[in-house]
């Protein structure tokens, strides 16, 4: 199992810019989502003008449903500065490629519980390491694209796009990098990474 929980209020108001098209994720059963506390904060920033709208359903990773779902609200997406998504990383993940041209953004933390973790059909993969760095990679997950879980920057083994780990791998640094390009945010890749707080991590994850 696993549990999502928000990020900081000030962190997701950072991320909006002018305005952010919400996608809610109520998924599987094995996930607990912080469905109260979420509501309010939307609520919150429906009302401040912030949000172009909201698409709340489960099993973000559903890539048919999904597709058809995100269709519906073109227009509300294109009018967005950023696409927030309450969800594991992997919900996050699968927006993101969907959209490769749009800021697509995490809003929770996900976190690993002892018992079953459910099922996706596709092949993007959440770590549940507590502190998503989706948000400044573009939506492609370091600790899972990386064969090494490398968070600041690749390692330089790479070849022809490569990963020297798996040479049937595409380096996941690359893809961050192409994707970060796509979506004009390379000013990103300046910030140094926020160290991960294993304390707080340890803490959850035995709750």
């Amino acid at each position: 199992m696993l549990i999502t929980r928000l990020k900081d209020k000030e962190v997701i108001e950072s991320l909006i810019g002018k305005k952010a098209f919400v996608v809610n994720c109520h998924g599987c059963k094995e996930v607990s989502f912080p469905e109260e506390e979420a509501n309010a904060l939307q609520k919150e920033l429906k009302d401040a003008g912030k949000l172009t709208g909201i698409i709340t359903t489960d099993y973000v990773c559903n890539p048919e449903n999904m597709k058809l779902r995100l269709e519906r609200y073109a227009k509300e997406i294109e009018e967005a500065d950023t696409v927030l998504v309450f969800s594991c990383g992997i919900g996050v993940q699968t927006i993101a490629e969907y959209m490769p041209e749009k800021k697509v953004c995490a809003a929770c933390d996900t976190y690993p519980l002892p018992g079953y973790q459910g099922v996706t059909p596709l092949e993007h993969d959440c770590d549940q390491c507590g502190e998503c760095y989706l948000n400044i990679t573009g939506g492609i997950c370091p600790i899972t694209a990386c064969s090494k879980s490398l968070i600041n920057g690749q390692c330089g083994g790479a070849k022809e796009g490569k990963c020297e780990v798996d040479h049937n791998m595409e380096c996941g640094w690359e893809r961050i990098y192409r994707r970060l390009a796509q979506v004009g945010r390379l000013d990103v890749l300046k910030c140094p990474v926020q160290v991960r707080n294993f304390a707080t991590y340890k803490d959850l994850s035995n709750e």
